[in-house]
């Protein structure tokens, strides 16, 4: 008889990466709980997945950016102790400049990008810690590490996952937990065509089908890895800049000399 790993806890399941990762997890073995707004879609996915898988799968209709549901699923991820994996994923994006941005779809951007994301993490660490098992996988971008690349609140929500992803592999690694953060490029969702742009008007050879993406992603997950970068062709790019950022040394009492004033001048005699 084949093990069960668990259950996968996945949001933004209806389509794109989420629904691809629910697709790959379910062949895998896990049950799932497939969280999105859109309650057909999740229906739908839910029965294709049953009937091509036998694993059990349950579709929990919830808005992360809303508080009452947001708070819903924390519950879940609080009390099944059956759920042994978090994806992480649901989340928004923009592609215009700060200066045309409206600071109210900023709010609610990081709203989602972050505070949820935030929320669902520190529900589901305590329970996986207490069972000595469990992983959280967290769907970032490559714009957390070049920001310049597209809208600065956008890139600087996706460093915060990058951020939060490595200080959760510090903290917990050691207590049986897995910690992933998944950096994709462009990747072939509606969510760019949510940010104003479709993906076929991208430069040609730059955007990846999310079967690649999230397949590179779970074998990354496979090779133990805290940060995958699907696109990124020789990892050593990655270990050497990853080496370089820890090797940075800051604790010291005393400024750099290019910071220290110069001595004052002698007064004449």
């Amino acid at each position: 008889m084949t093990h069960s790993p668990g259950a996968a806890l996945v949001t933004g399941a209806s389509s794109g990466i989420g629904a691809l990762y629910a697709d790959r997890l379910a062949k895998r073995g896990y049950d799932l709980i497939l969280v999105a707004r859109n309650g057909e879609r999740l229906k739908a996915l839910a029965a294709r997945l049953i009937s091509e898988t036998g694993s059990s799968v349950k579709p929990l209709v919830a808005d992360l950016s809303k508080k009452a549901d947001l708070a819903k699923v924390e519950a879940v991820l609080r009390d099944d102790p059956s759920i042994t994996m978090l994806v992480n994923n649901a989340g928004t994006a923009s592609i215009t400049p700060l200066l045309n941005s409206d600071i109210n779809e900023m709010e609610a951007m990081i709203a989602l990008n972050v505070t949820a994301l935030t929320r669902l993490t520190y529900a589901a660490a305590p329970a996986f810690v207490a069972r000595g098992a469990g992983a959280i996988i967290n769907i970032g971008s490559v714009v957390g590490v070049i920001p310049e690349r597209l809208n600065g609140v956008y890139g600087a929500t996706k460093a915060f996952v990058l951020a939060l992803t490595q200080s959760l592999q510090h903290e917990l690694a050691e207590k049986g937990m897995r910690i992933q953060a998944v950096l994709p490029a462009a990747t072939a969702t509606d969510i760019w065509e949510k940010a104003g742009r479709h993906h076929s008007n991208l430069p040609a050879g730059t955007v990846m089908s999310t079967e690649d993406m999230v397949d590179a992603a779970l074998a990354g997950f496979d090779l133990g890895e805290t940060v995958t970068i699907p696109p990124l062709q020789d990892g050593e790019d990655w270990t050497r800049f990853d080496g370089a950022r820890r090797a940075l040394k800051f604790g010291n009492s005393a400024p750099a000399p290019r910071y220290r004033p110069e001595a004052p001048a002698r007064g004449i005699a």
